[in-house]
Order: structure tokens, then sequence, then C-alpha cells
């Protein structure tokens, strides 16, 4: 009889043990899930290094997660309107990769001092207007280096050389596209996923290129060729003599279609004189 009494104590006590260690796991699991976990964003930052008094192009642009608590004053978070906004900007100083971009730390254009502070010494900035297809979205940016094509109708000229196209500029790099010069255009810039396609487009130039620019607008229409990211720059390199491109060295039909000289006979007469008179047909 006692040895049953004893058999039930103890299955008694090790249910309540059994219950107690339920409830504690239980309470565990709800304390686990009241405690969210901390709130965190996506902040713009450097992909590459970024040296100091260049311009940020798209592909030096990345993004960080950061604790929400912790994001750095001045720090933009990653949206479509932030990226667009900081592009063409250039850097105060050297950005290391992967540290956050401050406002502090750019120049924007529009801003007071942008072009005195972007332009080398001794360079002009100079906007031409570069036709449609050019000027799309997302092909010229801020810090490209170009070469400036102009192509222009030569009236009164054979088919074949009807049209030419010649490079103006070569190596020039692009400060900004558009009208992002203008302060507080920022909201309408062609940088913009809704803004229109930049149709203008400002270089640093020499004086003397910056006049080429000014005539040869005049003359037709302006192309910007984008040079790889890989070129060596040509400034210290001799100029390149870049010969002209005519309509007929483009198409065959054109320079076949151009009428052949005509054949000209010259009969000399002699009437007792000794020079005579030459006389064509």
């Amino acid at each position: 009889m006692v040895f049953r009494i004893g058999i039930f104590v103890f299955l008694i006590v090790g249910l309540i043990a059994l219950s107690i260690f339920g409830i504690s796991l239980l309470n565990q699991s709800k304390q686990q899930q009241a405690i969210a976990p901390p709130p965190t964003a996506q902040v713009l930052v450097a992909s590459a290094q970024i040296q100091g008094g260049s311009l940020l192009q798209p592909s030096e642009i990345g993004t960080a997660t950061v604790l929400a608590s912790a994001i750095p004053v001045g720090a933009a978070t990653d949206t479509p309107q932030n990226r667009s906004a900081i592009i063409g900007s250039m850097a105060r100083g050297a950005i290391t990769q992967g540290q956050p971009i401050l406002s502090s730390e750019l120049i924007h254009p529009g801003d007071h001092g942008f072009l005195a502070a972007v332009l080398a010494p001794g360079m002009r900035a100079v906007t031409v207007s570069v036709d449609a297809v050019t000027g799309a979205n997302g092909l010229i940016w801020p810090g490209d280096r170009v070469d400036v094509l102009l192509t222009e109708k030569i009236p009164n000229a054979p088919p074949g050389k009807s049209i030419a196209s010649e490079v103006v500029l070569s190596d020039v790099r692009v400060i900004a596209t558009g009208q992002e010069l203008i302060k507080g255009s920022t909201p309408n810039s062609p940088n913009s996923p809704n803004g229109p396609p930049a149709q203008t487009a400002t270089l640093e130039v020499t004086p003397d290129q910056a006049a080429r620019c000014l005539v040869a607008g005049n003359l037709g229409t302006l192309s910007l060729i984008v040079h790889s990211a890989a070129t060596v720059a040509m400034a210290n390199k001799p100029s390149v003599d870049f010969k002209p491109v005519w309509a007929g060295d483009v198409s065959h039909a054109l320079s076949s279609s151009q009428p052949n000289s005509p054949t000209i006979s010259t009969v000399h007469v002699f009437d007792g004189q000794p020079a005579g008179q030459a006389y064509n047909f």
C-alpha cells in the first residue's frame, strides 16, 4: 500500500514539474516573439573609391544596410530620387569604398561655386545642343569623356559630298547635362526617371575649343561619342588628325552616282604663227 502511494506521489510531482517546465518554455517563446529586431535602412554608399574633385557616376553609387538609429547625419536613403540627385555632383574630397555618401561631402550642380570648383585651372565651360538620341537618359553622364562630332549638309555639292561628318573636339569632359546648372532645377533634372531627355551638354574646354564648339553648333548637328572608361586620357598624347567622313564614303550608291568627268579634247590650230591657238571640245 505504501509503495503504491509513493508511486502516485512521484507521478504527481513529475506532472507538476513537467507543467512548470512547459509553461516556462512557452513564456520564453512569447518573450522572444515580443522582442522585434531593430529597424534598418538602406543608405547610399560609395561602391568604389571616389577621388576628390571627380563627378559621381551611377556605377560609383552603391547601397548598404545600417541600423535606422545609426544613419549618419547627411546620408541619404536608397531611393531613385536620391540617387538621381547626387549623380553628377562633385566630391569635395576622397570617399572610400563602402563609406556613406554625405551631402556635406558633395557640391551639387546648381550650387553656388559649382562651376568654379569643377573646372580645372585655365579651362572654360561651354554648353552645346546635342541631338535627342545622344542626349537620351542614361547615355551621357557627367564625368564622361567624349568626342564632339559635327554632321553638316554641304549645299550645291555632288551627292557623294552633300553630307560630311567630322570630329571637332576630342577627349573633353562632360560636367553637366540638360539644365542642371540652373539653380533650383533639380526636380526636373534629366537624370530623374521621369525627366525629359537631356538635349544640352556642358563641356570642360579650353577657350579655343569653346570657340570651335560655338562655330560648329551653327554649322550643323552636334553629337557626342563616349569614350571607354578604360581609355587613357589623351591630354599628353599628340593630337590625332581626324579626317572628315563624306556621304560617298559611307554610301556606295552616292559615290557611284556622281557624274563622270567629261572628256576634253584639245585641238591646236597653227595659222602661220609659232604659238598657234588651242580649241577645247
